[in-house]
């Protein structure tokens, strides 16, 4: 019975909540498998530890501290081939929220020779370790995962009973692209929301420099009034609701204010370059005076 259950432990997938981990010099290889795996019993994880022993005395495996790509079901013997070996992470691939299609292109031409463009709505954005021989289309696909695990979180939150996970990918594009800080964006996407609750047009800049630009945000000059009024489906000053689809990546932190549904009474906000932050009215009479000050001390 001993060596059948030994037999099983060395064969089951261990199941690791993340595709990379970072081992530190010296660190148990119990330690490594509580930090990095689901909860496994007393007695499993002393089997794991007699079979690191008798590695390391028979065929002189010791785990490397470093960091490592693991895929997330790998069994026990697998894993220690991995990490009784040199760092096997050789490509760090950073996407930052808020990025165009194009930034993300640019990053992509450094690792993959074949390459298409990822649609915003496909993946969140983050910092990715990789092996060498990953595929352009295995990396897309876990991206993907990385995206249904981390929303699956949310998965029962109210908010889900007025939008969409589409939508609320498109608010988060739009957050990303206004915000400052953390505190900013808690209360843009609490404008957002309250006006759309109120039916009113969203009026985000941001939108209207996708329109104009194609998405690329490169438009070389100032935002102009008359700008302000182009037919398009992503112009939020001409259309009622959310464009159809995200005009940027979005991160992981921006996905948390959004569940966390900061709540304000804000209606509208600007920019102010000189405290360089944006400037939030509950009404549009407030908003105005505050505006026009502005606009005069300019």
């Amino acid at each position: 019975m001993f060596l059948i259950y030994f037999f099983y432990i060395i064969n089951k997938n261990l199941s690791f909540s993340k595709n990379y981990l970072t081992i530190q010099k010296n660190e148990s290889i119990e330690n490594i498998i509580t930090k990095n795996t689901v909860i496994y019993s007393k007695i499993d994880k002393t089997f794991i530890t007699y079979y690191y022993q008798i590695n390391k005395l028979i065929f002189n495996k010791f785990i490397h501290y470093g960091n490592f790509y693991i895929k997330k079901n790998t069994s026990l013997k697998e894993f220690l081939n991995i990490v009784t070996k040199p760092s096997n992470i050789i490509k760090k691939i950073t996407i930052i929220e808020g990025w165009s299609n194009k930034k993300l292109n640019l990053e992509l031409s450094k690792h993959f020779k074949d390459y298409d463009t990822i649609p915003y709505e496909d993946i969140i954005a983050d910092t990715y370790f990789i092996n060498q021989n990953t595929s352009f289309k295995s990396f897309v696909e876990d991206l993907k995962k990385v995206k249904i695990e981390y929303l699956n979180k949310f998965s029962n939150d109210k908010i889900y009973d007025y939008y969409s996970q589409d939508e609320l990918m498109v608010i988060g594009s739009l957050i990303e692209k206004e915000g400052l800080d953390s505190e900013d964006k808690r209360k843009i996407s609490s404008v957002i929301f309250n006006r759309l609750l109120k039916n009113m047009k969203l009026q985000i800049d941001a939108t209207v420099l996708f329109a104009l630009t194609k998405g690329e945000y490169n438009l070389n000059r100032k935002l102009l009034y008359s700008d302000l009024y182009i037919s398009h489906p992503y112009n939020t000053y001409s259309i009622y609701g959310l464009p159809p689809k995200p005009i940027a990546y979005v991160g992981k932190k921006t996905i948390d204010i959004i569940f966390e549904n900061y709540q304000s009474e804000y209606l509208f906000y600007f920019f102010n370059k000189s405290l360089n932050r944006h400037i939030f009215s509950k009404n549009y009479k407030t908003h105005i005076k505050r505006l026009n000050e502005y606009r005069k001390n300019q």
